[in-house]
């Protein structure tokens, strides 16, 4: 039941590895060639790491999959070369409706401030945004990316790893520095380091759709409580590129695959919501249950996991995909300084205490929708109507109402690698947190602040006459300077003035506020993002 999306296989080539008779070794090998072992290799190469990436198949993820990609992905696909096309291929929304029956409870608004280059989401299918990383990791290192090459066995050892690979030429090995484990939810790699995935899985069933049809339905994200079309149950629905709509449909515990995977059956749930006289084609189905699991740890020497690989959560709030690109963001400069031995290996530390607060906060978030979407229990039954009855009345009610707490940027609140403030603050965002996007004039013309932090450590500040270490990228913001806060976004969103100063990490996130900084203190600060200082 696939149409629509015609899926390229990409050949099978026998790499120079495979004729050694000792084993290659290179600085980084990938498992895993889906949407977040591709960021992890594009955002490695670009920052000059040479990586091998190693996928079992040869083509890109069948069906849609993860196709809300939040604006903090947005901001990190701009940084990788790959956002523009996804902003210009899919399908902008910032609106969100939630229904009860037939009847509107209420809509809400995800972007209510302007002045921003991403929207709160794209829908775009997962297929195409891999599409662009291969592309582009192909532009940065045609031989990076291996087909059909599955890893059947690692050793990790105390300086470096060993990983044995099948190919349709039968079995060869390489060693690694560091092996990144984006090999999805039944990690290969987990299973030959013996390591336990914990959690949670839920009983309900969810019938996941993709279709084709001409339709008039706004690009919103509409999610239906006991919709007359599914009495009892609740229903999603997005809209995609290409005339392609994604439906969801609470079935419960008792559904079983075979049967409800049969294509009359989902044909018949499809006409009971869209009608006798809609035309539509099935472009790709598929039955899931929720599932909430985390490693203890993400990294466990030399193995370092990413993505599904570490944790998996309900796709209701968009946070499996985007959180695994997260990680990569996260991972990726770490990983290269260590490499090139700006840093030292414990600032890796870091990357599993950041990471895995995300993930507890993902996981939080999406049991939660799931026990209020699914209740398990009469007691959160009675809850959820209660709410839900409230709630069509009374604004306040609304905020218990959860179909899904949609995907936001973490903030790294507890991160050893952020410089606490020293006195209070009434703006900007704080030490951990993202910095925000934000128009500026550069050189005369219309461009973006993120732009001007894709090379490293960056000091955004308001004056050229600060302290700031002469090796960073020092971005002076301020009337009638080359970078022009034409629009007082800028001074707004960070309570940029004369005096203050932002120390701003790799992947975007604040290291340290200052006010009147002196080199002491950013030098400081600098050593403690980089793993050089006691936290």
């Amino acid at each position: 039941m696939t149409e629509g999306f015609h899926y390229r296989t990409y050949a099978y080539a026998r790499s120079a590895d495979q004729d050694r008779a000792r084993p290659a070794h290179h600085p980084v090998v990938v498992a895993g060639g889906g949407l977040v072992g591709l960021t992890m290799a594009v955002d490695l190469v670009q920052r000059g790491v040479k990586v091998v990436v190693l996928d079992d198949g040869d083509q890109v993820s069948v069906g849609s999959r993860s196709i809300c990609v939040a604006q903090r992905t947005l901001e990190i696909f701009n940084r990788l070369g790959v956002g523009a096309r996804c902003r210009a291929k899919g399908v902008t929304w910032n609106t969100g409706k939630v229904f009860r029956g037939d009847r509107l409870l209420y809509a809400f608004d995800l972007q209510p401030e302007g002045g921003q280059r991403n929207p709160a989401f794209v829908n775009l299918q997962q297929y195409y945004v891999e599409i662009y990383l291969i592309e582009r990791l192909a532009e940065l290192d045609p031989a990076a990316l291996r087909w059909r090459n599955r890893v059947e066995g690692v050793i990790a050892r105390e300086d470096h790893v060993e990983i044995g690979i099948v190919t349709p030429e039968g079995g060869y090995r390489v060693t690694c520095d560091w092996l990144i484990a984006a090999d999805g939810v039944r990690s290969t790699v987990r299973g030959a380091l013996g390591l336990p995935f914990p959690g949670e899985a839920f009983d309900d069933r969810f019938l996941i759709t993709d279709i084709v049809m001409k339709s008039a339905f706004p690009p919103e994200r509409w999610f239906w409580f006991d919709p007359p079309f599914h009495a009892g149950r609740s229903a999603l629905l997005h809209k995609q590129p290409d005339d392609v709509w994604r439906i969801d449909l609470q079935l419960g515990p008792e559904a079983r695959r075979e049967e409800e995977l049969r294509e009359d059956r989902i044909v018949a749930r499809l006409r009971a919501m869209l009608g006798p006289e809609v035309a539509f084609s099935i472009a790709w189905s598929s039955l899931y249950t929720f599932q909430c699991r985390r490693l203890k740890h993400f990294r466990h020497g030399r193995v370092i996991f990413v993505g599904d690989a570490a944790h998996t959560v309900s796709p209701f709030g968009a946070r499996g995909g985007n959180g695994g690109v997260q990680d990569a963001d996260n991972l990726g400069w770490k990983l290269a300084a260590v490499l090139a031995g700006e840093a030292p290996e414990a600032l890796l530390g870091s990357y599993d205490i950041e990471r895995g607060q995300a993930a507890d906060e993902n996981i939080l978030n999406s049991k939660r929708a799931t026990d209020f979407i699914a209740p398990k229990m009469p007691a959160m039954a009675l809850f959820r109507e209660a709410v839900l009855d409230l709630a069509t009345e009374h604004a306040f009610a609304r905020a218990f109402v959860n179909s899904g707490r949609l995907s936001v940027a973490a903030a790294y609140t507890d991160s050893p690698l952020s410089t606490a403030d020293t006195e209070p603050w009434n703006a900007g965002p704080a030490p951990g947190a993202p910095a925000p996007d934000s128009p500026v004039t550069i050189d005369g013309r219309q461009g973006w602040l993120h732009d001007l932090m894709h090379d490293g450590t960056t000091i955004l500040c308001g004056s050229r006459a600060q302290s700031c270490d002469g090796h960073l990228s020092v971005r002076v913001v301020r009337e009638g300077d080359d970078v022009e806060d034409a629009t007082g976004l800028v001074a707004r969103r960070y309570g940029l003035d004369s005096t203050v100063a932002y120390l701003v990490r790799p992947d975007g996130h604040v290291a340290a506020r200052f006010r009147d900084p002196t080199h002491g203190a950013v030098t400081a600060a600098l050593a403690r993002l980089h793993g050089r200082a006691a936290a």
